[in-house]
């Protein structure tokens, strides 16, 4: 894990570039998009004096950078293994430290983490979490929507019994021939379903062999605009008191910033609002990496 101290803190230089900043720790990125955002704009309709209008004109645009600008730092910091938001290096490695992480899992993180795309890997906090939840469930039966290298199925594999079974939905081969190495590197290859294929089709066929309701524990870490129909057939799927957890549910802090609007954000949104009004099951949204909905399943008609 890289270690960096906040003021070393600064935007990859391909968005600095792009946004036009230099080294910007947190801090002064959070002032200014308090700042930015304290401006209101005038009543419809009034006449401001051209100096106020381009003042106006400048601190939209500065809020606007802003916005792109924390973002790009959040993004920036979980690609070097740091997912955890609003929390500043010392700290996070305060909690790294105290996280209890099998040799094999550290060993998948720091490959992952060389890899293209390595800020999709859960951190260990939520690797750790996702590994008690399915231990006092006692759970036996688990699937997994999104494997990428393994991380988080892996553990969730080794947490589960030796009878225990993970039905781990994955469309990427690439990734899922790392998962699978490691799998069998760490004795859990056994307990391991791997499905290659669409996650919405590997989840149809499970309720088509009759397998609805028989799942105690489902996480969900895949494509942020296919997560309503993954919640639907994960409903299906896990019986009455199990688990779903889904990840990312705070998206770098996106989804509060109502300047960011693109379709991956807006799905996020909409999600967390039907889940919130969702009586079919119990939440609780826990702020761990990129942000974690728990879902228990309830009795419903």
């Amino acid at each position: 894990m890289r270690r960096s101290a906040v003021a070393r803190h600064s935007l990859p230089p391909a968005a600095a570039a792009a946004l036009g900043f230099g080294v910007a720790p947190p801090r002064a990125l959070q002032s200014l998009t308090m700042a930015a955002a304290a401006t209101t704009s005038p009543p419809l309709g009034s006449c401001l004096p051209p100096c106020h209008r381009r003042r106006s004109s400048m601190c939209s645009s500065a809020a606007s950078s802003a916005s792109a600008a924390t973002t790009a730092l959040a993004v920036e910091e979980a690609r070097r293994g740091r997912k955890q938001l609003s929390m500043e290096p010392p700290l996070y490695d305060y909690l790294l430290a105290n996280v209890r992480e099998h040799p094999i899992l550290r060993d998948l993180r720091e490959e992952t983490a060389a890899m293209r795309g390595s800020q999709m890997q859960v951190s260990p906090t939520q690797a750790q979490l996702l590994a008690m939840l399915v231990q006092i469930l006692g759970a036996q039966r688990c699937i997994e929507v999104g494997v990428f290298t393994g991380y988080s199925s892996l553990a969730v594999a080794l947490a589960l019994p030796e009878s225990g079974r993970l039905v781990s939905c994955e469309r990427d081969e690439r990734c899922l021939e790392v998962a699978k190495r490691y799998y069998r590197l760490a004795g859990v290859a056994h307990k391991v379903d791997v499905k290659h294929a669409l996650a919405v089709d590997s989840l149809k066929s499970l309720l088509e062999s009759g397998e609805a309701s028989s799942y105690d524990f489902a996480f969900v870490d895949a494509d942020k605009k296919m997560y309503e129909e993954y919640f639907e057939l994960l409903l299906k799927l896990v019986r009455v008191g199990g688990l779903i957890v889904m990840d990312n549910v705070l998206w770098y802090g996106r989804v509060a910033d109502p300047l960011v609007n693109d379709p991956k954000t807006i799905s996020i949104r909409d999600f967390n609002k039907k889940l919130l009004e969702d009586t079919r099951v119990n939440i609780s949204m826990v702020p761990i990496g990129d942000g974690m909905t728990i879902c228990r399943k309830l009795e419903y008609d």
